[in-house]
């Protein structure tokens, strides 16, 4: 070749035998020849809705990055940051017992000395602290998950097998009560209740077995969720040709191919990651999920999206405004039926490979 670049394919002269400074300065320069295009493609791509493909399909391709390349960059991004699952970490059962008891010691020592200080015995005021010890305690087993409730059954009986305390075993069978007849946490506990009852009253094996079912997605709900969020990529991955194809179906009038739509759908999801990669952090680390100014960057965000869209839209498909609003209805509507309806096959394929 006679110049530095191919005049075929556009590929540099290199040398075969690249050094090692060569080797090193060549892949910076691809990483920021990638970064160049990259921001040049998210500037327009989020304050020009709709421009990007636009250009992209007029054949306007040199400044911006393939669009499966930049989602595939950006989804890896939003799923670390994120839809990352959530590791929780559980107190051992000995310091739930502390800080339990701690807790029930407080509330004792404030009952008995305001009902010192109103001239009551102590008699009365001990059977009075110990009645709300009682409902403090029963509310707070009623509010535990399946797991951990056996968990505090099985400690309770611990207990109990060394005090034989009459008081204590009167709250075990209170908690078991509460355990099998509201819970109905494993199977055996289930059929045990259902023995009890009228044959008439029983359910029918149908509902046996939709129980069993029930109660198995109970037992592994933490397993099955951490699965689940776990393969939420695939889950967009999966429904964003669907979701371009609900676009193609509102907009069919417009007579354009199937892959304009998909290239449209690709920009659009991007702009959904990004802007959740710079909120979801600032909401979850800074003000709190629950706290009202992530209420307001909440709101803040479905209106930017939903302005975004109806732009993207307009500008696109060129359709006038209560038109294209009617149309994000439906597609919004279509798209979270179909993401509900996949969530579902999802949650019984984790279940059967899980069991």
């Amino acid at each position: 070749m006679e110049k530095h670049y191919c005049s075929n394919c556009g590929q540099p002269n290199l040398e075969l035998k690249e050094s090692f400074w060569g080797f090193i300065s060549h892949s910076i320069a691809h990483y920021f020849h990638f970064d160049n295009k990259f921001f040049q493609t998210l500037s327009p791509l989020l304050t020009k809705p709709g421009q990007v493909t636009l250009d992209y399909l007029a054949g306007k391709r040199a400044r911006y990055i393939n669009p499966v390349s930049m989602y595939i960059f950006v989804s890896i991004v939003y799923f670390l940051v994120v839809y990352s699952p959530k590791h929780v970490e559980k107190d051992t059962d000995d310091d739930h017992i502390k800080i339990e008891n701690k807790k029930d010691q407080n509330v004792t020592d404030s009952v008995n000395k305001a009902l010192k200080l109103t001239g009551i015995s102590k008699d009365i005021a001990n059977k009075a602290t110990k009645s709300i010890n009682k409902a403090i305690q029963k509310k707070e087993f009623i509010d535990l998950g399946f797991a951990d409730q056996e968990k505090e059954l099985n400690r309770l009986n611990a207990e109990n097998a060394k005090l034989k305390s009459d008081s204590l075993t009167d709250m075990i069978d209170e908690f078991n009560d509460i355990h099998i007849e509201r819970n109905d946490s494993t199977y055996a506990a289930y059929l045990s209740r259902q023995k009890k009852l009228p044959l008439s009253d029983q359910d029918s094996w149908y509902k046996k077995w939709k129980k069993k079912r029930a109660i198995s997605i109970g037992e592994k709900s933490e397993v099955i969720q951490e699965t689940l969020e776990h393969n939420r990529p695939k889950q967009y991955f999966l429904l964003m040709p669907l979701l371009a194809w609900f676009i193609m179906l509102n907009f069919r009038k417009n007579h354009i191919y199937y892959l304009d739509h998909l290239i449209f759908t690709i920009h659009g999801m991007m702009v959904y990651f990004i802007v959740s990669i710079v909120t979801q952090p600032i909401m979850k680390h800074v003000f709190g999920e629950d706290s009202v100014v992530s209420g307001i960057i909440k709101v803040g965000v479905m209106v930017f999206l939903f302005w975004y869209m109806f732009k993207a839209l307009t500008i696109f498909y060129q359709r006038k405004t209560w038109s294209t609003i009617f149309k994000i209805f439906w597609i919004l509507i279509l798209y979270a039926v179909a993401f509900k309806l996949s969530e579902m096959v999802m949650i019984n394929l984790i279940y059967y490979v899980a069991t």
